[in-house]
């Protein structure tokens, strides 16, 4: 019935929301609209999966208002969180190893959305 499905954030920044996500997370944009100028909304590509990210100048940031959970896999939790540290990114929760064998961290996005970074167990 459903083939594929990817969130879509929603943002009154959409240029600190790309700052993060295909800067920092290392996204790929795969999609603009529109195609010239200021975009509305993007698409990105990160890793296998897909997100889109919408402007909306209405959307008022803050932990409060929630958008999106978005739970993200690396190689390196401790690498990724330290890169985020230091590029001014909240960290809500330091990297810790879990009872069910991975290592995940909490950060929050600039419109203060939670972003869970995790690390697969070593196989």
């Amino acid at each position: 019935m459903i083939d594929e499905a990817f969130p879509i954030i929603s943002t009154p920044d959409l240029g600190k929301a790309l700052a993060f996500y295909r800067d920092l997370l290392g996204g790929t944009v795969t999609y603009q609209f529109p195609p010239e100028g200021d975009p509305g909304y993007v698409g990105l590509q990160l890793g296998t999966s897909h997100l889109g990210i919408g402007l909306d100048p209405a959307v008022q940031p803050g932990a409060g208002n929630q958008r999106l959970s978005l739970w993200v896999y690396t190689p390196d939790c401790d690498q990724a969180v330290d890169k985020l540290r230091n590029a001014g990114i909240k960290i809500v929760q330091d990297p810790t190893d879990q009872p069910w064998g991975e290592r995940m961290a909490i950060v929050q996005d600039p419109d203060g959305n939670t972003i869970t970074v995790g690390q697969k167990p070593a196989t």
